[in-house]
């Protein structure tokens, strides 16, 4: 018997769900992680990233996947400061069409602007933004988080892990003496900070009021070695083809994870989600295959976030949760959340409401 839609459910998603993130720094986690004895495949392998899968180059993955792989390979390697050495082990080539744009812009700043503007086809997992600061002619990059809510230590991980990567590649690209004026992070002061002062040459600030790089503006007007006006227009008109297509799939993936965020307990069949987009099966199936995922895989992603908003309220029971969600019966539910988290619904409940406080 079909179910309308719980009044008090949220009736949509956030952009977590979404498979829409190029894998950057996932695959710069494994190598990382491996060079400390830890192998991540076979969480990759459980989350559906194998090996084949990872080195494709059409892989997308989302907040949700990118944060979860993080949080155990913090936990697995007990390295606190996991970001700042993924962050130093990246090179420009990972970016493919965007990295080559930036080795062939005029000046550092021209770079790092064409960075910002292209972020969503870097595999960035931070929101970034650039521009001239207000004391003096200092360039300032400043790097949020996609949502306050997020884990901290994910949270201070992609935070390190950006601001590590920019001074890396800056370097590789510019200068190796590149240096920038200071570096701030909003969370704060950690037990660790040798590897700050070796990574940045520069002061380091924690608890600030955002995570921001401040980079002279000597630096900033460095010309790029491999500056090519004609090279780097001509990357420009196929970057700006993949931002529109990109677009395009974030657009169907956020349709999709809306109809099934309102539908729920009932999940709409594929076929009837065809219909709905005036669209074959096997169109809407590649097109879903065009953005890294599949039906099942948002789906699942949704259900799964309907199920952890409804753990953070005090009064659903897990047997509520289990039919809001979709799920037969609480077996079910626990299984689930025992997949997503290693953790029991009571146990996952707790950790949340911790976490809040």
């Amino acid at each position: 018997m079909s179910m309308a839609p719980n009044p008090a459910d949220p009736p949509g998603t956030s952009r977590s769900t979404s498979a829409t993130i190029q894998p950057n720094i996932l695959r710069y986690l494994v190598v990382v992680a491996d060079e400390r004895g830890v192998d991540l495949r076979p969480l990759l392998k459980q989350m559906g990233l194998d090996e084949t899968v990872m080195r494709s180059a059409a892989l997308r993955v989302s907040y949700r996947q990118g944060s979860a792989v993080i949080r155990r390979a913090l936990e697995l390697t007990g390295d606190e400061r996991l970001g700042l050495r993924v962050g130093a082990a990246q090179h420009l080539t990972a970016w493919g069409l965007l990295g080559f744009a930036l080795m062939a812009a005029e000046t550092l700043q021209h770079a790092i602007e064409t960075g910002v503007k292209y972020q969503n086809l870097s595999g960035a997992m931070v929101v970034w933004s650039a521009g001239v600061g207000q004391e003096d002619d200092a360039f300032v990059l400043r790097a949020d988080l996609p949502d306050p809510a997020m884990d901290p230590a994910v949270a201070s991980f992609l935070s390190e892990e950006a601001f590590a990567s920019v001074v890396t590649l800056s370097r590789l690209a510019v200068d190796p003496a590149l240096a920038p004026r200071a570096v701030e992070f909003s969370f704060p002061s950690p037990r660790q900070l040798d590897l700050y002062s070796v990574l940045f040459h520069c002061p380091v600030r924690f608890g600030a009021p955002a995570n921001r790089m401040i980079i002279d503006a000597a630096w900033a007007r460095a010309r790029m070695p491999g500056r090519d006006p004609v090279g780097y227009a001509s990357t420009l008109e196929m970057l700006d083809e993949q931002m529109a297509s990109r677009r395009d799939q974030q657009d169907l993936l956020e349709v999709l994870e809306i109809s099934v965020a309102q539908s729920l307990p009932v999940v709409p069949s594929f076929g009837e989600q065809a219909r709905r987009h005036a669209t074959s099966e096997r169109t809407l199936r590649r097109r879903l295959a065009d953005c890294g995922t599949t039906y099942e895989a948002l789906v699942e992603g949704v259900r799964r976030e309907r199920v952890e908003q409804l753990l953070l309220r005090p009064e659903p029971t897990l047997r509520d949760i289990a039919r809001r969600a979709g799920f037969s019966d609480e077996r079910a539910l626990r299984r689930a959340v025992r997949r997503w988290h290693g953790a029991s619904p009571v146990e996952l409940r707790e950790r949340m409401r911790t976490a809040r406080l």
